[in-house]
């Protein structure tokens, strides 16, 4: 059982940073915008999706959708992989996100576009079941219909998204990390990398790249196409950097 409200244990891991934090005030009316995230993975087009989507083309200036999908994609696995990861690593919680529970604005940016409006903790008695309820907070509940959502919107490589996802459960460790490290949690940093790294050997993120968790860092098989947005670059973990030209 959680030692403490789950929406305290979310509060204190949005101290890590803004891509941490989620709204939880419970029992308020639904704020206009907001939709669960069970209705962007209804089969067909999100309508919720695709304005995104857009949205992104025209603020990078590309007329790629595949391009601002893999981004809209990466994006929010990002903010999915921190908000589990930094309660599992802080306080051994896994909140519950499932598609139902955990609500999306596809019109606010970070961190006032994820609101959980009940929050409560997916029941954990160990370390070792971290990784397990890690995967089914984010994984199952959320990266696998994403991925069908994203492909619905647009045609991506279903190796590039999941290289996406890989992608972003690293960068959130890294920050994770660098944060424990910094305020004498060394504990929560050697959590952070193991968890990280179990994950990164669970299907379908095994095989995405090659993780080091000494540093930590990772380098992908795949890349997210953000080299093809105007003025773009290739991302530190990129496969390109790697490819003879």
């Amino acid at each position: 059982m959680p030692q403490q409200p789950m929406s305290t244990t979310l509060g204190r891991a949005a101290a890590v940073g803004p891509f941490f934090s989620v709204r939880t005030q419970s029992g308020a009316p639904r704020p206009q915008g907001f939709l669960p995230f069970a209705e962007v993975y209804r089969e067909g087009v999100s309508p919720a999706l695709s304005r995104r989507v857009e949205a992104v083309a025209t603020r990078l200036g590309t007329a790629e959708r595949r391009v601002a999908a893999s981004l809209v994609h990466q994006g929010l696995a990002g903010r999915l992989w921190s908000i589990a990861l930094g309660p599992a690593v802080l306080a051994r919680e896994v909140p519950d996100l499932g598609s139902d529970a955990l609500w999306w604005h596809p019109d606010r940016s970070t961190p006032d576009e994820l609101w959980l409006p009940a929050p409560t903790a997916l029941t954990t008695a160990s370390d070792e079941e971290l990784t397990t309820r890690l995967a089914e907070a984010v994984l199952h509940h959320h990266l696998v219909p994403l991925h069908r959502a994203v492909s619905a919107v647009s045609p991506v490589s279903p190796r590039l998204l999941w290289g996406n996802a890989a992608s972003a459960l690293v960068g959130t460790l890294r920050v994770l990390h660098g944060w424990c490290a910094g305020n004498g949690h060394r504990e929560a940093a050697e959590r952070a990398v193991a968890l990280t790294a179990s994950l990164l050997d669970t299907a379908p993120l095994r095989d995405t790249g090659t993780f080091d968790p000494v540093t930590p860092a990772f380098s992908r098989n795949s890349c997210c196409l953000y080299y093809r947005v105007p003025g773009g670059g290739l991302c530190g973990d990129c496969v390109l950097r790697h490819v003879e030209r």
